[in-house]
């Protein structure tokens, strides 16, 4: 079981195509049209924030949030100052309808979580449903994501994965549905509270077995830790150990028989891909494992620490 802090954040190329894709800093800075704006805010640390959501909180006519004392500590830190409306899931049946008639009113309102991105385990999606339903446009503005995160420095496969949420608090029925989750051929990501994972994470050692899986906590602040080790290691560890305090993110690794694949896959690329292009490389290791080509060049070209759109 290994623990790492603080993990420095990398960069990658970029193609000329999505260069182009850009948008200029003047782009940036347009007014904004009417419409709800599911805009993502910092998981932790201020500065994690991107620029196009700082010019769609300055200018909106309002801002909707879970938490206003969350909201308007990040708003007092880029000294924007906007009117701001509580939607939670204990007021939401009432408030849905008033936000939706400003919105058919033509007003802009920012949609925002209390960290990281809208509807990933918050109450967002009803009111964009019905935003939708009701023709009101619905506008994306990307950014921070525990998940994501996460992903990146788990060292878990992340071709493909899973978010499963938060697994149910009592164990008989975190068991069951745990068992949904054996077969699922990539990482699952769930959310777990600190003072349930040792339980949560013995209920996964006995039912997904003796996986590699990294526990992610407090990602981007002060305290920022990643431990890594077994599903059964790491029951073991957080059993005995102080309870971890702070947010929490837990990633498993596929089953055993896709983690081999996985490895027998990189272990063919390593030897090939010095000797041939990405797209041929790919195919020959695809036709020799019966694994999908598309996946098998997306993982190459990660091996080369290549963008998926440069192509070869």
């Amino acid at each position: 079981m290994r623990e790492e802090r603080k993990p420095s954040a990398g960069g990658g190329k970029s193609s000329a195509a999505a260069q182009q894709n850009l948008k200029t800093g003047r782009d940036i800075a347009t007014s904004l049209a009417p419409g709800l704006y599911v805009t993502a805010t910092p998981i932790g640390n201020a500065s994690d924030i991107t620029l196009r959501a700082l010019n769609v909180l300055k200018q909106c006519d309002a801002i909707v949030a879970e938490d206003t004392r969350v909201t308007s500590r990040l708003l007092a830190i880029h000294g924007i100052s906007r009117p701001l409306l509580v939607y939670n899931d204990h007021n939401a049946p009432s408030i849905r309808p008033k936000l939706l008639e400003k919105l058919k009113d033509g007003a802009r309102l920012a949609l925002v979580s209390d960290a990281g991105s809208p509807l990933v385990s918050d109450p967002g999606h009803k009111l964009v449903k019905a935003a939708l339903a009701a023709g009101i446009n619905v506008h994306p503005i990307p950014g921070p994501s525990a998940v994501l995160a996460a992903l990146t420095v788990s060292g878990l496969p992340s071709e493909k994965f899973f978010f499963a949420g938060f697994l149910p608090a009592k164990s008989g029925e975190r068991r069951t549905a745990l068992e949904t989750f054996r077969a699922i051929p990539a990482t699952v990501i769930f959310f777990e509270s600190p003072q349930r994972l040792p339980e949560a994470l013995t209920d996964m050692a006995d039912i997904l077995g003796e996986r590699d899986a990294v526990v992610a906590r407090e990602l981007t602040k002060l305290h920022e830790e990643v431990r890594r080790g077994t599903l059964p290691d790491l029951a073991i560890f957080y059993r005995d150990a102080e309870p971890p305090k702070g947010e929490l993110t837990l990633l498993v690794a596929p089953p055993a028989e896709q983690m081999a694949d996985l490895r027998r896959i990189d272990t063919l690329l390593a030897q090939i891909l010095p000797f041939m292009p990405v797209k041929p490389a790919s195919a020959l290791v695809a036709d020799l494992t019966g694994a999908a080509r598309r996946s098998v060049y997306d993982r190459a070209l990660v091996l080369k620490g290549q963008d998926k759109d440069a192509g070869d």
